[in-house]
């Protein structure tokens, strides 16, 4: 073949090239599974997360509370008054 011809075909062999390296790496990278390490600590952090919701859960209940004895005590000095 002629250089003439060849010589458009080398950028696209590399581009092709170079994406194929990429799609590899990136799937040898995601095939990995944590470490126990990590998962480990992963849970500890999961389950730390729901103790804070269910005390969230708890404040928020206990605030409803406050705020439905509040509005009965502003309408009952509201009716005497």
């Amino acid at each position: 073949m002629d250089a003439q011809v060849l010589a458009p075909l080398i950028p696209i062999a590399a581009i092709i090239a170079i994406a194929a390296v990429k799609i590899a790496r990136l799937r040898a990278t995601r095939a990995e599974l944590p470490s126990t390490d990590v998962t480990a600590r992963l849970e500890a952090v999961e389950h730390g997360l729901q103790g804070l919701q269910e005390e969230l859960a708890e404040t928020q209940e206990r605030l409803d509370f406050a705020e439905r004895l509040l509005t009965k005590a502003r309408e009952e000095r509201r009716i005497e008054g």
